[in-house]
């Protein structure tokens, strides 16, 4: 069907509308996607060259449309290097269909009470923690980078792992289910440059661990003691025990689907 005969709407049937609703939600979640990421910037240079190689054809420069046709096939491994984080995020998202998800639920056992006391009491000493929760998206690339443990989840271990002097209190801890499987582990950084200067590394890696995944992460401040809990990219911070527990119980209880009805407001200023 060409374009002219798409715009007719008296000739449009029921399978060029579904055609025209699915491509229109395809690119409206990539829009979504790539909203306050570098590749928003990089999808509108790819536009600008689009355009000047159709503006090339329709003014017969030759020369220009000759050296564009061959450098344009090399732009699909291009865009693949660059959106690259965009494009594992995009198929993480599929994974987090509700109707993919029921086959590949990751069931939390409620012990989330052993994190929300380690977290307290890590914030009351002014310990720096970062506590990583695997849901339904595996992360074993971030669990082979730290030392393996496959201990049981407690309160003691998780304050002992964090406190300082300790061999393993750099990096992340990584909890699959009930049990601890790793620490000292390395998580990605984000590259959002939206974020507030306040935020040191640790909160970085932990937005970023959540960028790439669905994993929720607990970080307590080593410099102000602030316990937040970041989801989806988004961070909250200054939570106390109950609303940690809050939080936690909402999101492993099934309560709130996705990361937007979550509703983990992006709090950078408060303190």
């Amino acid at each position: 069907m060409s374009f002219t005969e798409l715009i007719n709407l008296d000739k449009l049937s029921w399978n060029a509308i579904v055609d025209i609703l699915i491509v229109s939600a395809l690119i409206y979640q990539l829009l979504l996607l790539i909203r306050g990421t570098r590749a928003v910037q990089m999808a509108l240079g790819l536009g600008f060259l689009a355009i000047f190689f159709y503006l090339t054809r329709w003014l017969h420069l030759e020369m220009i449309q000759w050296i564009l046709t061959n450098i344009l096939p090399y732009f699909v491994f291009g865009i693949i290097v660059l959106f690259a984080a965009e494009i594992r995020r995009a198929l993480a998202n599929i994974g987090k269909n509700p109707l993919i998800r029921q086959f590949s639920q990751n069931p939390f056992v409620e012990t989330y009470d052993e994190i929300v006391l380690a977290a307290t009491t890590l914030a009351s000493q002014r310990i720096g923690g970062l506590i990583v929760i695997e849901r339904s998206i595996g992360l074993k690339n971030y669990i082979e980078s730290g030392i393996a443990i496959d201990a049981a989840l407690s309160y003691d271990l998780l304050v002992a792992i964090f406190s300082p002097g300790a061999p393993l209190h750099d990096g992340a801890v990584i909890i699959q289910k009930d049990r601890i499987t790793a620490a000292a582990c390395f998580l990605p950084l984000t590259v959002n440059p939206k974020l507030s200067k306040e935020l040191g590394t640790r909160h970085r890696a932990a937005i970023g661990v959540t960028e790439e995944s669905d994993a929720v992460v607990v970080v307590i401040s080593e410099e102000t003691g602030i316990i937040s809990v970041v989801a989806g990219g988004q961070i909250e911070r200054s939570l106390d025990g109950d609303s940690l527990r809050h939080r936690l119980e909402a999101i492993f209880a099934g309560k709130e689907a996705d990361d937007k009805e979550f509703g983990l407001s992006t709090m950078l200023e408060r303190r």
